[in-house]
């Protein structure tokens, strides 16, 4: 059996403390710095790393694959420009939080579970280890974990919100 058949995670992945959620713990201003200092080093590979993150994310959970209707090239991108905005903007979280409560919202439309935020805490962090090799410490391997958290924390807020929204009924016969 193949590992993208096999949705238990591989044997070689290191676990991380990106339990969700923790937001509570803000992330430090060294953490920052390292999260920033990182991510401009992927930055000229992002399309490559976008495209590695969905890979990651399959392997993992390999029937999250059907959430995505469109090219994981360009998914990859989106998720690129996403990080990119996010990551330049941790200085004032609350600038953004808009931003990813609605983006949370839609998250949910799209079928995405709270328990997919992990999947997805576990990708990223696989992602990173690949993409930064030896480069990416305990240290920086946690201060990504709490930038995931704080915005993972955001998004799924964003996703109960619109749980308790009623949503509109069609109307009788029109559907």
């Amino acid at each position: 059996m193949t590992q993208a058949q096999n949705p238990r995670p591989r044997a070689d992945f290191q676990p991380c403390s990106t339990d969700l959620p923790k937001a509570d713990q803000p992330m430090t201003p060294a953490q920052k710095q390292l999260v920033q200092t990182s991510f401009a080093r992927l930055a000229p590979s992002a399309d490559d790393v976008g495209e590695m993150f969905y890979r990651e994310l399959f392997v993992l959970d390999p029937h999250l694959r059907k959430l995505f209707k469109s090219d994981i090239a360009q998914q990859g991108r989106n998720l690129m420009g996403a990080l990119s905005t996010t990551i330049a903007n941790l200085d004032q979280l609350e600038s953004i939080a808009p931003a990813l409560l609605d983006r949370g919202r839609r998250h949910t439309i799209y079928g995405v579970k709270p328990a997919d935020y992990q999947t997805g805490a576990r990708a990223l962090i696989a992602t990173l280890e690949k993409g930064l090799g030896s480069d990416f410490t305990p240290a920086l391997r946690e201060a990504w974990a709490s930038c995931y958290r704080a915005l993972a924390g955001e998004m799924m807020a964003g996703a109960e919100k619109r749980k308790r929204v009623p949503q509109p009924r069609p109307l009788l016969g029109l559907h």
